[in-house]
């Protein structure tokens, strides 16, 4: 495993072979409400941070329709009016919402449709520049859910197709039927059981998007960590990111805040360097 010292934030990853973009993007879940439901309690706050997010460099803004429902989709496009042609958006669909908290998997091909049509609006786009299977329905032949994304394709509203928090089996079985160029799964320093997932990624160049990047705490790596981070004059955040900056080019962190200062703590990861010591010590744990 190669790792990397420096990682500016003009470094950029491609995407689907036509999409590049800069290699810290921006998760977008948690500007909704508490439970990912409904309205944040600071609209304008919101839309300030994502505003802030696309002039601080970042152009690639991860969300789904099931944040809020459709809050973040709707903050996003008040945010980024501006800077649409600048900004590469991804979004979601699979999950139903009944409330806080609360997700239920539809990925059925009509459902499907319905969420791409919603999302279009939403963020007032003609094209979404990356459209994510949600979840893997288990009531539904995955070739039916990504079919019905396929031909979204085809007619010209979606330009690329991903899929979320699917096992190396799933992926294989999602080639058959779409062009995959994106895989977001569960993925930090602290939670590695999808790095087979990661592996087929790095061997197919498709980018692999982790989800919960920075992880949790009290563990003994979150103690690694700590030394490192203070060795590094740095936070423990800061160095887990660098850690997934620097264990794949393949990887893609999206860290999610409703926080100014705390995105641009975020984005100063990418001016971090891990010594090779660093690095394997946070990977052998």
């Amino acid at each position: 495993m190669a790792s990397r010292t420096s990682y500016p934030l003009l470094d950029t990853i491609t995407i689907g072979g036509n999409l590049t973009v800069r290699r810290m993007g921006f998760g977008a879940m948690r500007i909704t409400g508490p439970g990912v439901w409904g309205p944040p309690a600071d609209r304008p706050a919101a839309v300030a941070l994502v505003r802030h997010a696309a002039e601080a460099g970042v152009n690639f803004i991860d969300t789904a329709d099931s944040y809020g429902p459709y809050v973040s989709e709707e903050i996003i496009a008040e945010a980024l009016a501006s800077y649409a042609d600048n900004i590469v958006i991804a979004t979601k669909a699979g999950f139903v919402r009944p409330g806080p908290d609360e997700w239920v998997i539809d990925a059925r091909p009509e459902r499907l449709r319905e969420c791409a049509e919603g999302s279009l609006r939403r963020l007032k786009r003609n094209c979404i520049d990356l459209f994510q299977l949600h979840r893997i329905d288990p009531r539904v032949p995955m070739e039916e859910s990504l079919g019905a994304l396929t031909d979204l394709q085809r007619e010209g509203k979606i330009r690329h197709i991903g899929i979320s928090q699917a096992s190396v089996d799933e992926y294989e079985q999602a080639k058959k039927t779409a062009t995959i160029v994106s895989v977001q799964n569960r993925y930090n320093v602290e939670d590695r059981s999808s790095e087979d997932v990661l592996v087929a990624c790095e061997r197919d160049g498709v980018v692999f998007l982790p989800w919960f990047p920075l992880g949790g705490t009290g563990s003994l790596k979150h103690a690694a960590l700590q030394r490192i981070a203070a060795a590094l004059r740095a936070t423990p955040t800061q160095v887990a990111l660098a850690w997934l900056l620097t264990r794949s080019p393949y990887i893609l962190p999206i860290p999610g805040t409703s926080s100014i200062t705390h995105f641009d703590e975020n984005l100063k990861a990418v001016e971090l360097s891990l010594t090779t010591a660093q690095f394997e010590e946070l990977s052998s744990i």
